[in-house]
């Protein structure tokens, strides 16, 4: 199995300085994390929270490539509503560029109203965006040369790129899905499969099988490394500090919960947890004692999954799960 980090940056207050210093103790986090063997790091982007989230993850990615040189470098995701594609397809082939070929491209449509409603832009319309902006993207990458495109939201005439990414012919595509035509869609488009970290293992497993035969369905050989499934870690030692982390890890999931709705609560994103926040932090993240998360990775891996995301990870935690988790299934 192979493990990278899921997450970014996050700081105490609101001034420039605690960002800063939440922004040096991230990358301190993933410097650390290539040394210890990890495999990757993707970062999300997230507005109008008030959590202090990433909001400009290929940035911080740039940065991260001049301070490591092994580790793959990815966004989970670029929403692509909210941008122009070209310059998004710029700025992912010039991180490819700066990272010499590490970088990972995760798009989305978004799934948080209050983001659309503070882009002014209607929830409605995610899924032509992000599609008709694919678009764009995909042409701009394929181009020898200048290219035009003519659709609904965006019109080019004898635009290029530049410059072109160094993986060729694009970076890898990366593509968050839950609900089963979603899952189908991803695989038929061709792209790799995030998997949340909300869902319990069971529903995870449900939703790895539906891709695997789309794949199939595809004519595809189901690659491992393909799938990339978040959890969250928890290491304890006790009974004590497990539940401590559970009640934490509940009110987290009630936050996201929260974003993953509509005001009125008629509509729920795939990106939510179990109603049952007890369940749901208990069985949608690596916690317990080592001997406990190597049991929880044993039985994903034996039904295909062999690239896990951690998030809430510290250098402490990666430190103790590469020493003490990673030998036992990698």
């Amino acid at each position: 199995m192979k493990f990278g980090l899921f997450g970014g940056p996050r700081s105490d207050d609101e001034t420039g300085a605690a960002y800063r210093a939440g922004y040096n103790a991230y990358f301190d986090l993933v410097v650390e994390a290539e040394a210890l063997g990890y495999y990757s790091a993707f970062l999300v982007e997230h507005h109008f929270s008030g959590m202090r989230q990433v909001s400009s993850s290929l940035n911080v990615l740039g940065h991260l490539a001049a301070l490591t040189s092994t580790i793959r470098l990815g966004t989970a995701v670029v929403v692509l509503p909210w941008h122009n594609p070209i310059l998004v397809a710029e700025q992912a082939a010039t991180l490819d560029i700066l990272s010499n070929g590490r970088f990972d491209f995760g798009v989305g449509r978004g799934y948080r109203n209050v983001e659309f409603e503070g882009f002014c832009i209607p929830i409605e319309e995610a899924t032509e965006r992000f599609e008709e902006a694919m678009q764009v993207i995909r042409a701009a990458f394929a181009a020898d040369g200048r290219f035009s495109h003519h659709g609904k939201r965006w019109h080019y005439d004898n635009a290029v790129i530049e410059p072109k990414p160094l993986q060729q012919p694009h970076p890898p595509l990366w593509h968050a899905a839950g609900r089963p035509e979603s899952l189908k869609y991803t695989a038929e488009q061709g792209y790799n499969l995030f998997l949340d970290q909300f869902q319990t293992v069971d529903v995870i497993l449900e939703r790895l099988a539906i891709y695997q035969q789309a794949i199939a369905d595809c004519g595809r050989e189901y690659d491992p490394l393909g799938v990339a499934v978040a959890r969250a870690l928890h290491i304890t030692r006790n009974d004590e500090e497990c539940e401590a982390a559970i009640v934490e890890r509940m009110k987290m999931l009630d936050a996201m919960n929260q974003y993953g709705r509509s005001r009125d609560g008629t509509q729920k994103s795939s990106m939510v947890s179990d109603d049952n926040l007890r369940i749901a932090s208990e069985e949608s993240a690596l916690m317990g004692t080592p001997d406990d998360i190597i049991a929880r990775l044993l039985r994903m891996r034996e039904a295909g999954v062999e690239y896990v995301l951690l998030t809430n990870a510290t250098e402490e935690g990666l430190r103790t799960f590469s020493e003490e988790i990673m030998p036992a299934v990698a």
